[in-house]
């Protein structure tokens, strides 16, 4: 099992947040404040099973925000669409 701690856009946290319900991924949403610009973030915390990383990865990939042209971002603080952290867990319980 793998814990996906992801940091999207608050404006486009519906759009990943809803893709991954649709194909049977919970996600728990923390609201967040972060990054160069202090702009309203949110930050996900996604259960899922190995072998469905890859699957959730792109979900996330595909619903986060349009590219970002980081030309006009300064080079200290390049532009992401979402930030996610991949790590392993070793068990998980609903109550």
């Amino acid at each position: 099992m793998k814990l996906l701690v992801c940091i999207v856009r608050d404006d486009f946290a519906p759009d990943v947040n809803l893709a991954l319900n649709k194909e049977g991924i919970t996600v728990t949403r923390i609201s967040t404040t972060g990054g160069f610009w202090r702009r309203g973030n949110v930050t996900m915390l996604i259960g899922v099973d190995e072998d469905r990383v890859d699957e959730a990865l792109q979900l996330i990939d595909i619903n986060a925000g349009p590219e970002i042209e980081s030309d006009k971002a300064p080079e200290s603080h390049p532009p992401s669409r979402a930030i996610i952290f991949v790590l392993d867990a070793e068990d998980f319980q609903k109550y």
